[in-house]
């Protein structure tokens, strides 16, 4: 049987947590990461650099990597001294690299084969972008650090420059792939920035690949504040401008009132399952009793063996009639 090709979409810690739970399954896994971050030490790196985000990057290229733990744990490690910019190891390494080779896709690739990952990572664009948000008042938010904090309304959000280029191994991926996967993440700052890229946008409507959407667990405040799961496929539709999402995992069961309780603290309330809405959108929901994974601080989490096995089924289950559909 032909090795699967499966492409992660996203940013932030769920596409890391995502790629960390599929990397021992037998499966080609290719990430497009989102570059747009400005905050922490990947905000001053850029301004200093006028280089795309590392840290989404740098996070990726960390969970798909098969060294030894404590090279890994280098990479990872943060100065917590102010005088050292509390820069990453990884971040550094980024941008010593990008230096290096005079391009951060190039760079991407050198670190991937030090760390020896499992898979490929490809930055959405190999150029500085800056994130955008047109809040529902007409007001103009810049900056994704920026974005939430105002707590208004999303309406649309897009990138500047605006005649960004994607990474053309980013489209090939795309084009190539068995199953297509976007989150978990914050929709409008992990997920969205890869999405509106024009030929990104293209080639996902294009594709002979199943596309799934893993939805958030919780609404997340300054960006999805009352949002159900359609909601959320929706908003995703009218940035690419086509409906083209196939499956969605998602939680169709309430949580615990306690729990519950707790995010209202946070301003954040459980993303509403409306699959009444979903079925007539013609996207299929796949759900699973064990999905969800509390800590022991009472935080919801997607259990990731359960995500990534879901996933890797739902690819096994889809594969023939991919391969019926490309050999005709």
């Amino acid at each position: 049987m032909k090795r699967l090709k499966v492409v992660l979409i996203g940013g932030g810690t769920g596409l890391s947590v995502l790629a960390r739970g599929l990397k021992d399954y037998p499966i080609d896994i290719t990430a497009i990461v989102t570059v747009a971050d400005d905050g922490g030490s990947t905000g001053k790196i850029r301004d200093v650099m006028d280089i795309p985000a590392p840290g989404d990057i740098r996070n990726v290229l960390a969970a798909l990597s098969d060294t030894e733990p404590m090279l890994e744990k280098l990479f990872q490690y943060r100065f917590e001294e102010e005088e050292l910019g509390s820069h990453s190891i990884g971040n550094l390494l980024l941008a010593a690299m990008t230096n290096i080779t005079d391009d951060f896709g190039h760079a991407v690739k050198e670190l991937s084969k030090l760390l020896n990952i499992k898979g490929q990572v490809i930055p959405s664009t190999t150029r500085s972008v800056v994130l955008n948000a047109v809040m529902s008042d007409g007001e103009i938010i810049v900056g994704e650090s920026n974005i939430p904090k105002t707590e208004k309304k999303i309406e649309k959000v897009f990138l500047t420059p605006q005649d960004i280029e994607p990474m053309k191994e980013a489209i090939d991926a795309i084009e190539e792939a068995d199953l297509i996967v976007m989150g978990p993440g914050s929709l409008y700052t992990s997920i969205m920035p890869n999405l509106i890229l024009n030929k990104v946008k293209d080639a996902i409507v294009n594709t002979e690949a199943e596309r799934l959407y893993v939805c958030n667990l919780m609404t997340q405040k300054g960006e999805t504040t009352g949002y159900s799961v359609s909601d959320h496929v929706k908003a995703i539709h009218d940035h690419v401008g086509a409906s083209f999402i196939d499956f969605v995992i998602c939680q169709n069961e309430r949580f615990n009132k306690d729990i519950l309780l707790r995010y209202e603290q946070e301003e954040a309330k459980q993303v509403e399952f409306d699959g009444e809405k979903l079925k007539d959108m013609g996207v299929q929901c796949i759900h699973d009793n064990e999905l969800v994974s509390i800590t022991p601080h009472q935080y919801i989490r997607h259990n990731n063996k359960v995500l990534a096995q879901l996933i890797y089924e739902i690819a096994l289950r889809e594969i023939s009639t991919i391969q019926y559909k490309k050999d005709k």
